[in-house]
Parts: structure tokens; sequence; C-alpha cells
């Protein structure tokens, strides 16, 4: 296989081309998008456990006396919240009610906390809370740890069978979005138990040289390689959003269904406006759109009435392999927007209907 020129690879990247993934670009990184197909790599994480070399994913590290003051006012979600051991889903408002970047959020210990970023948005996140810092004189330590860490998210519900016997404590134990720092086959590593599937499992955040080890063990271990193929249509239904997709720098947390991650309660970028959008209520909303007819919505698709009237665009969209039929999550004007309403996709000018639902689409049936 031709390696493909300035992309940066993961500590995992040999393994990868070792069976036989196919190999894409993806923000810059080289990442496995399959192995052996889409649809047997989705179906292992829903019903088995499946894993996914995610090593491209951004970590910061924050330590300071002012750590907490300074995420409280850059981030949505209420830091001070979070205890030892626990994580937050979060973003960051960028000055205009859009969003920098979605994140999550560890509290290692008192002032000490590790940001987790989107690859796509490394260098940016990285440039804005730099800047945050030195315009607002905050005492901390903010370092970039992403070239150390590999990161493998092993995902589906026999993830703790698959990982207990390379630890000497029960990660089963471990409550949703909480972590801790402990042996992985004799190297401390973080465990947490989040995930972007809806399937449960874990996310392993292991030092570079490592990972392999880890990685070839869980395979002996049976747990079914996955690309970053399968991770899409997994997270499509859950409706989890994507950054670049279904959130970004001209989209608000209100309309994209992260009210929930929005604390009102304390100062933070933009508070004064998002506030204005939820009492005023958005003008269009972020909702899931089960395809009635046969066709698959894909992002840039216009969403229109039965009359032809134009009120959204899809975001996201795929064949779901769980449920067998399109789903789309799309931008739709608030007043069309309602769970149940009957609308339409676009698809190659024809009007293929729809409804609209709730998410995540595993619970429509």
């Amino acid at each position: 296989m031709m390696e493909k020129p300035n992309l940066i690879k993961t500590a995992l990247h040999e393994k990868h081309l070792e069976l036989g993934a196919k190999m894409v670009d993806y923000s810059g990184f080289e990442m496995p998008v399959s192995y052996d197909g889409l649809k047997v790599e989705h179906a292992s994480v829903r019903e088995k456990v499946g894993m996914f070399d995610v090593s491209h994913m951004g970590e910061f590290t924050l330590k300071g006396e002012d750590a907490l003051t300074l995420l409280q006012n850059i981030t949505t979600n209420d830091v001070s919240n979070l205890c030892d051991g626990k994580i937050q889903y979060s973003c960051i408002p960028n000055g205009k009610g859009g969003i920098v970047d979605d994140l999550l959020i560890y509290r290692m210990s008192e002032g000490n906390y590790m940001l987790v970023v989107n690859a796509s948005n490394m260098n940016k996140d990285w440039d804005f809370i730099e800047n945050k810092i030195k315009d607002g004189g905050y005492n901390v330590t903010f370092e970039n740890k992403s070239d150390d860490l590999a990161l493998i998210a092993l995902q589906g519900p026999n993830a703790t069978d698959a990982l207990s016997p390379l630890m000497t404590v029960n990660p089963g134990e471990l409550a949703y979005y909480t972590f801790i720092s402990a042996d992985i086959l004799g190297v401390e590593c973080i465990v947490s138990a989040t995930g972007y599937t809806g399937a449960g499992g874990y996310e392993l955040y292991i030092p570079g040289e490592h990972s392999r080890r880890v990685w070839s063990k869980l395979l002996e271990n049976g747990v079914t390689p996955c690309g970053l193929g399968a991770r899409d249509t997994l997270r499509m239904e859950m409706g989890f959003c994507l950054y670049g997709n279904d959130i970004d720098e001209t989209t608000n947390p209100i309309e994209a269904g992260l009210g929930w991650i929005t604390k009102f309660s304390k100062d933070f970028t933009d508070k004064n406006l998002l506030e204005k959008i939820k009492a005023e209520g958005p003008s269009r909303r972020l909702k899931g759109l089960k395809m009635l007819g046969r066709g698959i919505p894909r992002k840039g698709y216009e969403v229109v009435t039965q009359s032809g009237e134009v009120v959204g665009e899809v975001t996201s969209g795929t064949m779901s392999p769980t449920l067998g039929y399109g789903i789309g999550m799309a931008y739709i004007n608030s007043e069309f927007s309602k769970k149940g309403n009957k609308l339409s996709v676009r698809i190659r000018n024809k009007d293929i209907e729809a409804e609209v639902v709730m998410f995540p689409f595993l619970n429509q049936g």
C-alpha cells in the first residue's frame, strides 16, 4: 500500500497496515476507515466489542491556581461541579454565539485538568485557549500532550470482559463519565468510562510506545478492529454531534440541542447572547429525520415541506446498519421541527418522505 505523503501517523499505524485496513486522510492523520467492512464492524460494537484507534484526538493539560476560573470562563458547562475522577462534556463558545469546539474535561485533581479536543480543531483550540490565558493573565501551565498519548476506544457490551484480563482492577466498577489511573499490562494509563458509540465501554489513554502491546492483546482477546466509518454510523444512531457537520463556528449550543451543557448559573463567554436565544427560542433546531421512503439523507441535502418549501438542511446522514433505514441529523426551522412532523429530504431532485424524531434513533425501533 502506498503511504500518503505528509500525513501524521499514529503509534498504531503499523498495526493497521498489518490488518489490511483501508487508510484515509482524516484531519491530516492517516487513519483506518475500515478493516473487514463497515457493517461487520458496526455490528461488533453494538452486539459484542470493537476497538478504534482515535489517537488523532488532542489532549491538553491545564494546571494551576487559575485553571478552574479559566475553564469556567471559556466553557459552557459548570466545571465547579467536577470532583476528582469525573469527566464533563462541554463546548467552547467563540464570542459570537458559535462553537469553537466541543470537548471532554477530566478533573485529575484540584486545579489539574485534561482537555480532550477534536483532531480537526487541535491547533485552533490551542491558539484560542493560549490567547485567553495571555489576555486574562491567568496563572496556569498549559501543555499539549497529544504526541505522547495513544487513544484506543474499546466499545461494546463485552468491553469489560475484553479489558479486565489486562488489568489488576475491575474496570466494570467505573460509572459512566468517570475515570481512573490504572495499570494496563503493567503501564499506567487512564481508563475512562466514555465513548462515542452509545454501546458502552472505555477510552484508554496509553503512552504511545506501549499502545501496540495493548492493541495486540485486545486483538487476542477477540476484539474486532473498527475504522472511522463505523464510528461515524454508530455516533449517528445516537444523534451525537460531529464537529464540522452538526456543530461549528456558525451554530449555537441552544439550537444544537446542547442546552443541557450550557449552565447559566455561572458567567462565561456568550452567556447573555445564549440566554437570550434560549428565552426567545432558537429559529431552528437540530433534529433527527427517520426516512419513510427509500433514500439516504446526506450532508447538505435540503429538507422540505410536503408543498416543497425548504425548511432545513441535513448535517449528517447514513443508512443505519442497526435499524435498516436512512437516518439524518438536520437543522429544521423551529415551527416544522416538532416530533412526528412529516417532511421530505430532497435527494437528487426527488422529495423522499421523512419523519421528525427525537435522538437517539436507536430508541425509535
